[in-house]
């Protein structure tokens, strides 16, 4: 997946900046993004805290450890029935 040229404290910025009454269009235009990139962060992070979004990508990152060693597991098993066979 690619990385964001934004952080999660700029976006956030740039939310509140939009809840303040600045033009969604004036922001993108003066910050450099589309308008659907800021209805996606807003989906993603509206009502958020800096602290929260942080949080947020710690679980994300822990959560596809997770799916890896699970999936390595279930390799794990399938190669043992082939070797073992099933009864």
């Amino acid at each position: 997946m690619r990385k964001s040229r934004y952080t999660e404290e700029q976006i956030i910025g740039f939310l509140k900046q939009a809840e303040s009454g600045i033009p969604i269009k004036e922001l993108g235009r003066k910050h450099g993004f589309s308008d659907a990139s800021f209805y996606k962060w807003r989906a993603k992070f509206g009502g958020m805290n800096v602290d929260e979004a942080c949080r947020l990508r710690e679980l994300e990152g822990e959560n596809g450890k997770l799916k890896r060693l699970l999936a390595d597991a279930m390799l794990d098993i399938d190669a043992l029935k082939l070797v073992l066979g099933s009864k």
